[in-house]
């Protein structure tokens, strides 16, 4: 019994580690709402272009 007690307690503390380990590269990456003035989102490329002026 104290053996399934003690691997539980690990399991459960090592559980926000991997969930940190989900998401930690995610926050780099750009989107539409993050392009600077004076450009727009291009879905094709995936990045931020230049809006054309007309």
């Amino acid at each position: 019994m104290k053996t399934a007690t003690t691997l539980a307690a690990l399991a459960i503390a090592l559980l926000p580690g991997f969930a940190f380990a989900q998401c930690a590269g995610k926050h780099t990456e750009q989107t539409a709402a993050s392009c600077m003035a004076g450009t727009t989102w291009d879905a094709v490329k995936g990045t931020c272009v230049d809006t054309p002026s007309s």
